[in-house]
């Protein structure tokens, strides 16, 4: 059994390289600071709650690659 802990734990710290590598990859396309400061912004409260729900979907429900 996993804690859920575990799970939150996961989710902060992938959700921080995301943003960072998202923040990087908007800022060099658009070339604007403040875009691509508002696009971490967007994507640091929404992704957080979506990658949790399909981490714990994974864990529930789809036994693929478990031995």
């Amino acid at each position: 059994m996993v804690d859920r802990a575990r799970h939150i734990a996961k989710t902060i710290t992938y959700r921080i390289t995301s943003t960072i590598i998202g923040f990087i990859i908007v800022y060099l396309l658009s070339g604007s600071l403040e875009i691509g400061v508002s696009f971490s912004f967007i994507e640091i409260i929404y992704k957080p709650i979506q990658y949790y729900i399909h981490e714990r979907i994974w864990y529930r429900w789809i036994k693929f690659g478990l031995k």
